[in-house]
């Protein structure tokens, strides 16, 4: 049984491409037909695919799907399966665990489209997925540890603040946010209130469309997500980027991650941003008390990654 609820699309201002132009003109009963023959491909070949060599697991809002669609680009970096379909996640370790192993490697490439690659190319060629939910889930990262020992994470840490006002517009934009700002702050403690052990105590099936959709102080909690990957992965298999760099300097960080991961430098010379969201300018006095509430945290947040974070 797959975990109920689980969230629907959010409209983004997108970047152009031809394969998303054409895809739209396509029948929606044609795309489930065409989604269901490749989920059944991909289930009956699951045994010669591998798992990916890293996960992009946080945060939300924090350019997780520009970075993922820069690395998906790099020429030594395979699709998910199917390629036509642009994933980015299957959300196999937050929210459809219960679909198991062989569902989850259905995914990804095979190891002889890998050894193809090698051969042609003499680069050794990489896969992955991205979920900013892995991060903040109380039981992702116990399960990738468990069930990925060698992969790699890349982390992107943005202003809390910033990245609490992007989350609220995302939301209402996708229509599954009707309080004001203030109003779904206030409720968030009772929306959230005793879910984090509802999805441990009935896992792998509950879904809490609270936990994931309406955690927007949550969130930015860092430290105490961080403190979570740290105690699970060496040093030597988690980055922590920090978002303001990305946008400044995309080509930059976009290396420090093909180091981390054991890429060559891909030269791209675009970098446009991925699922920016129009919205208003956060209100001073909002921003000040929300700084104010997210000090500690960050302060909590430097401490851990030995370095200044360098927001407020």
């Amino acid at each position: 049984m797959t975990a109920p609820g689980a969230p629907q699309g959010v409209r983004q201002l997108e970047v152009p491409s031809r394969l998303r132009h054409l895809k739209k003109k396509v029948p929606l009963p044609v795309k489930a037909v065409a989604r269901h023959a490749t989920r059944g491909v991909g289930l009956a070949t699951a045994s010669r695919r591998t798992e990916p060599d890293f996960l992009v697991v946080g945060t939300k809002r924090g350019g997780t799907t520009s970075l993922w669609n820069y690395l998906v680009a790099h020429p030594d970096v395979l699709p998910m399966f199917p390629a036509s379909r642009e994933i980015k996640s299957p959300h196999y370790f937050d929210i459809h665990y219960d679909r198991g192993p062989r569902w989850y490697r259905s995914h990804f490439p095979t190891a002889r489209e890998r050894e193809r690659h090698e051969e042609q190319t003499g680069r050794r060629a990489l896969t992955g997925e991205a979920s900013p939910y892995y991060m903040f889930h109380p039981l992702a990262p116990q399960r990738i540890a468990a069930d990925l020992p060698a992969v790699k994470l890349v982390v992107s840490l943005r202003n809390p603040v910033d990245r609490i006002w992007s989350h609220y517009h995302e939301r209402v934009a996708g229509h599954t946010e009707s309080l004001s700002f203030d109003e779904a702050i206030d409720a968030e403690p009772a929306r959230l209130a005793g879910e984090a052990a509802r999805i441990v105590a009935e896992a792998p099936h509950y879904y809490s469309r609270h936990h994931d959709l309406s955690s927007y102080l949550a969130r930015g909690h860092y430290d105490e997500q961080l403190q979570v990957l740290m105690g699970l992965f060496p040093p030597e298999r988690l980055l922590v980027l920090r978002a303001e760099d990305f946008y400044a300097d995309p080509a930059g960080e976009v290396a420090k991650v093909c180091e981390h991961l054991g890429l060559a430098v891909h030269g791209a010379e675009e970098f446009p941003q991925y699922n920016k969201l129009p919205r208003s300018s956060l209100p001073e006095q909002t921003r000040a008390r929300l700084e104010e509430y997210y000090r500690p945290h960050v302060r909590a947040t430097e401490e851990l990654l030995g370095r200044s974070l360098d927001w407020f």
